[in-house]
């Protein structure tokens, strides 16, 4: 199994309740093989929503926004990352492996790895940047994610110890997240100043919420990627402009398509359309500390006056499938497929209404369509199926721009959309632990808080999908979230530039890899 990087999960959890050691390979995937051989050279360029001028280099701001994309696919690495087939395979890290109670992990880090400025890669750089985001003060998304962390220390310049709590048997996946990009060490800290990372594009511009800007890296460490000479994303929200920038070759690439549209995109000569399931979703976010989500039948009431089926309609197209208001998917390893399907039912949401006390409810629904595609129309389908179940829903359109700084966090009710994770424990954590910074519904909830600490190092495989199918049914009918929908990644680009093997499905346009694993096709 060492020798294998594509090994399961069912495997992993086997070796480490076998008492021994499990290492990942000691060298990236071998590469699929190609019907052309990678060119290099030329120009690639994305369009991409949700840019906002509050962006940052700094690691602990990373979140929303084009910057994650950015900074994982093009500037920076993590020690790990996430394959086509959504497995962490190494990255920075050569291999890995795990005490018997997968609390104490050891990571071998590549020599001849250099930063954009020449430094070599060493044990000191790792501890500094997972340091910065577990100082007492940190601000960062990723925080949360490393809690159970009780040190990170060096055995050599090459390798890397974490001390955790408790075991945590989905390490790797933690350490592939975009938070945890790797910079190098000064004084102690991560020096992310200037965007000098080991990525296989050089930062060359960075105008938050307009245009980010690579150059190839010629000394890049991974072989056969980083083919253009330079990359950029261009920050389009509205679906019109990016559309447009699409057909009239300003773009080579567009993420978050129009699904309404995408039959005549598919007439368009030179323009391929990608289309991939992995664990993307749609939210509306309540807060349930504040009046009247704070009740949870009125949270109860909303769920049930949502008309699922027409939203699939309207806004999929079929490139998904109806949510059940929890935010593991069908692509997620314990998706709980056994669990009722909550109905379009206007007398539950009349009969929960009264039993919060209430005759009719008013409440308003922040959006636009930087959240998801149709995220405005989804508002005021939902206004009005709603209205039958006695609740009026004000529809309040707000800017694309700055959406994720000053609309998402901000508002009681609003439209977002996650991208999800690999593992059932990186997006409960992430998103819905009671002290996660991005618990957007500022739920708390005992039961399930015991179960994500215990599920985490349950090795035992049913025990396990016991425990997170009860965390998913609690979301669902306890927690300050609707999720209608499981959207499919739908992006588009030109024949100008192409790609071989399996398109990743963990995250939009290739897992945000395409600035490296794609080519110039001219």
């Amino acid at each position: 199994m060492a020798g294998n990087q594509r090994f399961t999960r069912r495997e992993f959890n086997a070796a480490l309740l076998g008492g021994s050691a499990l290492a990942a390979g000691s060298t990236l995937a071998a590469p699929l093989a190609r019907a052309a051989t990678p060119k290099k050279g030329g120009v690639y360029r994305i369009g991409l929503r949700g840019g906002s001028t509050a962006e940052s280099l700094d690691p602990a701001s990373y979140g929303s926004g084009i910057i994650n994309h950015f900074m994982t696919g093009a500037i920076g690495n993590c020690l790990t990352e996430i394959d086509a087939d959504g497995v962490a395979i190494p990255e920075l890290a050569e291999e890995w492996s795990a005490s018997p109670g997968a609390d104490v992990w050891t990571f071998r880090l590549r020599r001849g790895v250099t930063f954009h400025n020449g430094k070599s890669l060493t044990a000191d750089d790792v501890i500094a940047s997972f340091n910065y985001h577990r100082g007492e003060d940190s601000k960062s998304g990723g925080k949360a994610l490393l809690d159970g962390i009780t040190a990170v220390r060096k055995d050599d310049d090459h390798t890397v110890i974490f001390d955790l709590s408790t075991g945590n048997a989905d390490f790797p996946y933690v350490v592939a997240e975009y938070f945890f990009v790797i910079f190098p060490e000064k004084d102690g800290l991560p020096d992310w100043r200037d965007g000098v990372a080991t990525g296989g594009y050089r930062l060359a511009e960075f105008d938050p919420g307009v245009r980010y800007v690579g150059e190839r890296n010629p000394n890049y460490w991974k072989e056969g990627r980083a083919h253009f000479d330079r990359v950029e994303i261009i920050a389009l929200s509205d679906q019109t402009a990016r559309t447009n920038a699409l057909i009239s070759g300003e773009v080579d690439c567009i993420g978050g398509v129009e699904l309404r549209t995408v039959h005549l995109m598919k007439r368009l000569a030179g323009i391929e359309i990608q289309t991939v399931t992995g664990t993307q979703h749609y939210t509306m976010p309540m807060f349930t500390d504040t009046p009247p989500f704070d009740d949870v039948n009125v949270r109860l009431a909303l769920k049930h006056a949502l008309n699922r089926e027409r939203l699939l309609d309207v806004l999929l197209s079929g490139y998904g499938q109806i949510g059940n208001d929890s935010p593991i998917t069908p692509a997620n390893r314990y998706f709980h497929h056994e669990m009722a399907q909550r109905p379009y039912d206007t007398d539950k949401a009349k009969f929960h209404l009264k039993q919060a006390g209430i005759e009719r409810l008013a409440v308003d629904l922040h959006c636009a369509n930087a959240a998801f595609p149709g995220a405005v129309d989804a508002a005021v389908l939902f206004s009005e199926s709603a209205r039958l179940g006695n609740i009026d829903i004000n529809v309040v359109r707000e800017p694309d721009d700055g959406y994720w700084s000053n609309v998402w966090l901000q508002k009681p009710f609003s439209t977002a959309f996650w991208s999800g994770r690999p593992t059932e424990d990186l997006m409960f954590t992430t998103g819905y632990a009671a002290d996660a910074p991005w618990n957007d519904t500022r739920w708390e909830h005992e039961r399930f808080n015991q179960l994500l600490v215990e599920a985490r190092t349950e090795l035992d495989e049913d025990k396990r999908r016991a425990m997170y199918w009860e965390m998913q049914e609690i979301v669902s009918n306890d927690g300050g979230v609707i999720v209608p929908l499981f959207a499919q990644y739908v992006f588009a680009h030109r024949d100008s530039v192409t790609h071989d093997g399996q398109l990743a499905a963990n995250r939009d346009v290739d897992g945000w890899k395409s600035m490296e694993r794609w080519w110039s096709a001219n």
